[in-house]
């Protein structure tokens, strides 16, 4: 069983992983920020995964802090694309 949670870890971060060409090569600065939004939500399942294949409840924490800096990051993306049009 515990195979099988690793396997779908990694599986669903090599995923996420394809949305940094989207971050690095976006044409647009929306298609940037849902690109990092991608890769924290791809993160933050890979890291439950793990702390259930792995029985670690630090990867919980770990997680938790990803799921925060993501939504902080959205925040500060949207206020500086805000500054960048003057509004």
């Amino acid at each position: 069983m515990a195979e099988a949670l690793l396997l779908l870890a990694l599986v669903i971060l090599a995923a996420s992983a394809a949305g940094l060409w989207r971050v690095l090569r976006g044409p647009s600065r929306s298609d940037r920020l849902m690109a990092t939004q991608l890769l924290c939500t791809g993160g933050i399942a890979g890291l439950l995964i793990l702390a259930a294949a792995m029985r670690d409840a630090a990867l919980l924490d770990v997680a938790l802090v990803l799921a925060l800096l993501g939504a902080i990051a959205s925040v500060a993306f949207v206020l500086a694309a805000r500054l960048a049009e003057g509004r």
